[in-house]
């Protein structure tokens, strides 16, 4: 696996497809390995023409770690945003958005079709909105705006993804990125059971890192409401959400598609929050089809 040092810190990525083709940055989402992006995705990119590189973010899978770096508690940053106090915390959102546009300099890349997954959609909204002059198009995948008057998370999607495990033990960390991502799957596109025990064994064999997510989640409570900023994005964008998503309600699809100046919007039922072998296809056309009209 290549690493690369951008934005001052590791970065791992794994990049595919003809050098020569336009390039493509998916930007995964809270906690999640680069891994989380479906190779039959990467594929179906790839085979529609683009250059797709996916990476870890900062303090997850194999990229630079903040060891011993404190982030405040989830309940203290909630009561100082009530309150329109910005917490401080260890980096934010945009400081991870600058760490996908310094891989792609590092990669000697201009520009790239920017895409992002639920935190990721977060990050690459950042990186339109700061970072025009690098992003060819934006795909905000299950993503939000922020707003806090948009419907929470189910509180059995919220509990599951903020609980740590019982151990450390493999069995145990399985058993629980199993539960994850039943809990929010898709309803309308249940995983085969014994692919989605393969796909989580192998993530927490390739790296397992608790203290990561604690900082990410501190990222997205910092980030706060971002309709103001996203009324600036004048990168072509592209929203799709599933319908029956548990984890980030398709209200916050909506509310991104309405922020953004002539984005489009695209809903799907039966999709959870997670990317289903069935959708791949469709989802891989979607995309595609957005980056070469407007690419």
């Amino acid at each position: 696996m290549p690493q690369i040092t951008a934005n001052g810190i590791q970065i791992e990525y794994e990049d595919f497809g003809n050098p020569a083709h336009p390039p493509m940055l998916l930007i995964m989402g809270f906690g999640a390995q680069l891994t989380l992006w479906p190779i039959e995705l990467v594929e179906a990119l790839v085979e529609r023409g683009f250059r797709v590189i996916r990476y870890d973010n900062r303090d997850v899978g194999l990229s630079h770690k903040f060891d011993g770096v404190k982030a405040p508690g989830i309940i203290k940053m909630t009561i100082l945003n009530k309150f329109g106090i910005t917490p401080k915390v260890p980096y934010t959102l945009e400081d991870m958005a600058n760490d996908g546009v310094g891989l792609l300099e590092a990669l000697g890349l201009e520009k790239a079709h920017i895409v992002g997954a639920s935190m990721g959609g977060m990050i690459a909204q950042h990186v339109a909105a700061k970072h025009a002059d690098k992003a060819l198009t934006l795909t905000s995948i299950f993503s939000t705006t922020g707003n806090p008057k948009l419907p929470a998370a189910k509180k059995e999607a919220m509990k599951v993804l903020i609980t740590r495990p019982a151990s450390m033990e493999e069995d145990v960390m399985v058993d629980h990125g199993v539960k994850l991502a039943r809990t929010i799957g898709s309803p309308g596109y249940p995983a085969d059971e014994e692919r989605l025990r393969d796909r989580v064994t192998t993530s927490v064999r390739r790296n397992i890192y608790p203290e990561g997510p604690t900082r990410h989640l501190s990222a997205i409570v910092a980030d706060g409401d971002r309709r103001e900023m996203l009324q600036g994005v004048t990168v072509p964008t592209l929203v799709l959400h599933g319908e029956d998503d548990p984890l980030v309600p398709v209200e916050g699809g909506r509310d991104t598609a309405a922020s953004i100046p002539g984005a489009k919007l695209k809903t799907f039922p039966g999709w959870g929050h997670d990317l289903p072998m069935e959708l791949v296809e469709t989802i891989a056309d979607a995309i595609a089809a957005h980056a070469k009209t407007n690419g």
